[in-house]
């Protein structure tokens, strides 16, 4: 079977992008062959900074032939129901249909539409330049004279060569030359920009891949992340060190290069009294380095590893002295913004009133800042207000739920002021992924009591579903007021996330209230806390998704989520305990025999059958009956009992106790029967299987 080689080279490609483009190049291209009636074996695609690859092995070498019948109107229907048959079919007159009759319908057109099959060139040939054209790019540009043009080539970076070769996999193989804006498909490619700029010419994928590691270019991305991974890690070793892996960054360097070069720099140790996360970031987002540091330990080293694009005559020394360069000059800005946020501002005079606003010491430098981003009125939302605003919201709410998660309110309330104020603070400001842990670190530095410190840090968590979440119950109470204060917020002002749109990430704030409440094990009423119904949906819409993927089932949660069940650590024991008891042979049999009996009573309720009151013992006239409402009576009196005390594992094993009765009374009893009055009664008997199950869930939920 042949093979398609595809390469659209152009300028750098930004990193992040890379992947993604590679993978919706492969989706464009298989999809659009097979809808032209193609098929293949499998396809990979591959990335580099300058290039976007796609091997396609066994393509079929031309699509199948096509005969398809199309039934058309009656031939007495009217002159635009045939005139539109004819159209749509592609006849030029009803002479070029063919009649069919049907001994009940009549005679009736019928349009037999032939269409050979394509070769596989031709059908790249029309399909690639439109891929490329309308490539779904998040920014593109316009180079060149043509730029001007209307309809112009738009490409991320200015495209500079295809290849596109197909043949079988021992032959020759043909070049599929489409052009697109001056540029034509060939099977000339170029290496790497500088160790091997020449042309190569290529076949198939095994050579092109080959030809391009000889040219210095390693063509698979993973294999990239694999050689930078290992040899930073091996450099780091050979210097008494330890890589401080970081996947993203590896993921954005493999993209930066295509034949990679690790080199170990250094940098003064006096800049190691930086904080480690300074560093880093510093270095990583400036240089795009990694840092390193003693084996076993924690704290950096004042080594760090860099990878280099090219393979350089003299080993990288210059290439390592020109990164050190930088790094010492960002370190030197980072140690400036780590001193001055630990001084006094120059203008505390100005200050005096946020201060007070807020009980800070203006003395200390972060109580400084709190009041600083207070008395500048720096905006959170156009329609919630300003920060300060926002964080006397916040202080308000936590001192509500310090009664409930046990917290200390002076603690509580010291956390909740100074919780922002490390947005204010110069490192902040050049690092935003700082926030909350530098907020950490300078409240140490004043003097705060370890959980404010903590609390500080802790309260953006978690920030997400495999984040960790904060331990210290004053953290625990000012991260929930915070992302409480945010969903009340946004519900008010009625910008709630809209199908995949979440501007605001409020989802994320819900599963974090939701993660913090089931696995902190805090019991909070969130209807009288938000009082709004509409966003005590949300919370159980996000409540259904973490229980279905911690592995309960969503017939299990539906069962026991009510409208308005707002305390949601009772509603994960109710399913917890509802799975475990739903598995065992009691609660099978149990819920067959109670949705027998519940769909049986809808019917009746739905056919307007009289059911009485309530159940007249006197009208109990077989055993069965009888010993099903004694059972009732005590299960019902039992499981209610431990669902008052929360012990829901008992008020099943309670319910359970009714499985022998109810099986009985189904095999003895007839419930329907010929006097109204006994019908009426045993009706009212399936009423309290139904009402005694319901204290614990609704079992007609329940599939199964």
């Amino acid at each position: 079977m042949p093979n398609l080689l595809l390469e659209l080279r152009s300028e750098e490609i930004p990193a992040r992008m890379q992947r993604k483009a590679a993978g919706d190049l492969k989706k464009l291209v298989t999809d659009a062959l097979v809808e032209a009636g193609l098929s293949y074996e499998g396809a990979r695609e591959y990335w580099t900074p300058r290039r976007l690859a796609l091997d396609i092995h066994g393509l079929t070498a031309r699509s199948a032939d096509v005969r398809e019948e199309r039934k058309g109107p009656r031939t007495d229907a009217n002159e635009k129901a045939i005139e539109g048959f004819l159209r749509g079919a592609g006849l030029s007159s009803v002479s070029e249909a063919q009649v069919v009759s049907d001994p009940k319908k009549g005679d009736f057109y019928v349009a037999v539409i032939s269409r050979p099959g394509r070769a596989t060139e031709e059908i790249v040939t029309d399909i690639m330049p439109g891929i490329i054209r309308d490539f779904p790019w998040p920014k593109s540009m316009r180079w060149g004279k043509a730029s001007s043009k209307p309809g112009a080539l738009r490409w991320v970076r200015p495209l500079q060569s295809i290849v596109c070769t197909f043949g079988p996999e021992h032959e020759e193989t043909t070049v599929i030359p489409f052009e697109i804006d001056g540029i034509t498909a060939s099977n000339i490619t170029y290496g790497h920009r500088f160790h091997a700029p020449e042309a190569i010419t290529v076949r198939r994928f095994e050579d092109y891949a080959a030809h391009l590691e000889k040219a210095k270019v390693i063509l698979d991305a993973e294999r990239r992340k694999d050689i930078i991974l290992h040899d930073a890690r091996d450099i780091a070793f050979a210097n008494g060190l330890e890589l401080v892996e970081d996947e993203g960054l590896l993921e954005e360097v493999s993209g930066l290069v295509e034949w990679p070069q690790v080199l170990m720099g250094s940098f003064e140790e006096d800049y190691l009294s930086i904080p480690s996360e300074i560093i880093r970031l510093t270095i990583k987002t400036n240089q795009k380095c990694f840092v390193t540091r003693k084996q076993g330990e924690e704290t950096l080293s004042n080594k760090f590893i860099l990878v280099s694009n090219i393979q350089a005559s003299d080993g990288g020394k210059e290439i390592v002295h020109g990164n050190g360069k930088v790094v010492r000059a960002r370190l030197s800005d980072a140690l400036h913004f780590w001193k001055r946020d630990q001084g006094n501002l120059p203008d505390l005079e100005t200050l005096t009133a946020s201060a007070a606003k807020f009980g800070l010491d203006i003395k200390k430098p972060l109580d400084q800042r709190m009041a600083k981003l207070d008395a500048l009125d720096v905006t959170f939302h156009t329609k919630l207000g300003t920060q300060g605003a926002r964080v006397a919201r916040i202080r308000a709410l936590a001192k509500q739920l310090a009664d409930i998660t046990g917290a200390d309110p002076g603690l509580v309330d010291r956390a909740a002021v100074l919780a922002k104020a490390d947005l204010r603070t110069e490192a902040v400001g050049e690092f935003p992924e700082l926030q909350g842990l530098m907020g950490r670190k300078y409240a140490a530095l004043q003097g705060e009591d370890a959980s404010v410190a903590a609390a500080i840090e802790d309260h953006y968590k978690p920030q997400g579903p495999s984040d960790r979440l904060p331990e210290d119950r004053v953290a625990i109470t000012v991260a929930l007021a915070d992302k409480l204060d945010t969903l009340i917020g946004f519900w008010a002002i009625d910008e709630k996330p809209t199908g995949s749109k979440d501007p605001f990430a409020l989802r994320r704030a819900a599963l974090g209230v939701v993660r913090i409440l089931l696995e902190r094990r805090i019991r909070l009423p969130l209807l009288a806390t938000t009082k709004d119904i509409d966003l005590l949906s949300f919370f159980h819409d996000r409540l259904k998704v973490y229980l279905r993927d911690q592995g309960a089932r969503h017939d299990l949660i539906d069962a026991v989520l009510t409208s308005d069940a707002d305390d949601l650590l009772m509603v994960a024991r109710r399913v917890e305990a509802l799975t475990a008891f739903i598995t065992s042979e009691d609660g099978k049999n149990l819920l067959a025999g109670t949705k027998r009996a519940t769909q049986l009573l809808a019917a009746e309720e739905k056919k307007g059958t009289v059911i009485a009151d309530g159940v007249s013992p006197a009208l109990l006239t077989l055993d069965a009956e009888k010993e099903l409402f004694a059972a009732i009576s005590g299960a019902s009196k039992d499981a209610s009992d431990a669902v008052a005390r929360e012990d829901f594992r008992s008020a099943m094993e309670a319910l359970s106790k009714l499985r022998g009765p109810v099986d009985r009374f189904f095999e003895d009893v007839l419930v329907n029967d010929e006097d109204a009055a006994i019908r009426a009664n045993r009706l009212a008997l399936l009423r309290l299987i139904r009402e005694a199950t319901g204290t614990v869930a609704d079992f007609s939920k329940i599939s199964g």
